[in-house]
């Protein structure tokens, strides 16, 4: 593998220095490194991060491959400035053995693009009602641990309560998607004044809140280790905060979406700002904006959720849920939270590699960008300005919210292991 000098790169936003990867490794930073025979990359304007870290991506392979697969998945992962993703378990067939999780993993290691981790389902089949094969998920190849049925909820307190336990053993954690089903049967979109306006089934805050409530107590209980998915609500902040005051041992994440969009977009009925959980609303956004800022919610997760056209272009009520997240998340954090003043580049790679690698346990990610560390590096043009095009996206899907969307920031170049995944914006 060739030397790459990174040249006047500001790393995580500080002083501009020079990078050099020798293989797959950081050699050396500074000023006025040599370049030798390393091939030079002039960064001066540019953001030197670590590679970011998706905890919550849907990948869809196997069963889905009409949404996405693990290569193209990766391929968008790759263009967004990520170098690992944590690929959710709602397949088909689920990821509840270890030979689908190997399968999901071995995919991820073909396509090289990204680091691919699976997450393992909590349950059965998703289904609730029975543990999946935590242990031997864990002891695969895979080596999973962090396991969740994202997609639906672990409603059962029993058997969330078995699952904390559970993964105990192994230092694992429980992501959970926070949604009480009985109070969101026949919901469309978050419950308030644009619900009641339009006439839509209305999906209320405490459907997510009194699961987190619930499971950071179960968590707290059996001092387990608990991570609340797509957190979406003002209440749902307040509860995390209350329950790190108390030194639990409680995480989470939001959304890009939840960042910057609220529900006053559903009156265009357009069926792309149909997500799980909805879009909510502008005093939600702001409250996840500061609690992101201050460090009671972790990180970003991107919850990539790729739909083919079929399933988004229809009427609202039988649209599927999601959006695509890869290839825009580090612009809506831009646009949100540095533009904003809310968050420093230091912080944006706190919150978008160092902790989710962290909470998932990922080794030889989210490490500092100095010598002797893997060269996992996203260099990002943050001057850049320009209309989100999903014709161009390298996901197999293009139901993005920001279709025509003026965003800040460009990844110009990712660097996994010390090679290049992208180069001047494109795949290499």
């Amino acid at each position: 593998m060739s030397k790459i000098l990174i040249r006047g790169a500001k790393v995580l936003g500080g002083e501009p220095q020079d990078v050099l990867i020798d293989g797959e490794t950081v050699a050396q930073t500074g000023t006025g490194i040599d370049a030798g025979d390393a091939t030079v990359i002039e960064a001066a304007g540019q953001i030197l991060l670590p590679g970011l870290v998706d905890l919550h991506t849907h990948l869809r392979e196997p069963g889905r491959e009409d949404s996405e697969t693990v290569l193209t998945g990766t391929r968008a992962a790759a263009v967004g400035g990520f170098t690992a993703v944590h690929a959710m378990a709602n397949t088909f067939p689920v990821a509840d053995t270890a030979g689908v999780v190997e399968q999901v993993w071995r995919l991820g290691r073909e396509s090289g693009y990204c680091d691919v981790q699976p997450v393992g389902a909590v349950t059965v089949g998703l289904e609730g009602k029975q543990l999946a094969e935590l242990g031997a998920m864990h002891d695969s190849a895979a080596g999973v641990k962090v396991f969740s049925d994202d997609g639906k909820c672990v409603d059962d307190a029993v058997i969330m309560r078995r699952a904390l336990e559970y993964v105990k053993a192994f230092d694992g954690v429980v992501a959970q998607h926070a949604q009480e089903p009985r109070l969101t049967e026949g919901a469309q979109m978050n419950e308030g004044v644009v619900s009641a306006e339009l006439g839509l089934g209305g999906w209320p805050a405490v459907a997510e809140e009194s699961i987190i409530a619930r499971d950071v107590l179960l968590a707290a209980h059996v001092s387990s280790r608990v991570h609340i998915c797509h957190l979406s609500t003002a209440g749902s902040v307040e509860i995390i905060r209350w329950a790190k005051s108390k030194g639990w041992n409680v995480t989470a994440e939001v959304t890009p979406h939840h960042l910057l969009l609220t529900d006053e977009l559903v009156r265009t009925y357009n069926p792309v700002y149909k997500v799980n959980p909805p879009l909510r609303t502008e005093a939600d956004v702001m409250a996840l904006r500061e609690a992101l800022a201050d460090g009671t919610i972790d990180c970003v997760a991107t919850d990539h959720a790729p739909h083919p056209h079929e399933d988004k272009d229809c009427e609202w009520a039988a649209a599927a849920m999601g959006m695509v997240g890869l290839e825009t998340a580090l612009s809506v954090v831009q646009q949100t939270m540095v533009d904003t003043g809310l968050l420093d580049w230091a912080g944006v790679a706190d919150r978008m590699s160092f902790r989710p690698a962290a909470i998932g346990r990922l080794e030889g990610h989210g490490r500092p960008v100095s010598p002797g560390e893997p060269a996992n590096l996203t260099l990002v043009d943050p001057a850049y300005r320009g209309a989100v095009d999903p014709a161009g996206f390298a996901s197999r899907s293009r139901n993005t919210p920001y279709e025509g969307r003026e965003l800040p920031g460009r990844v110009t170049h990712t660097f996994l292991r010390g090679r290049a995944t992208v180069v001047d914006g494109k795949l290499a």
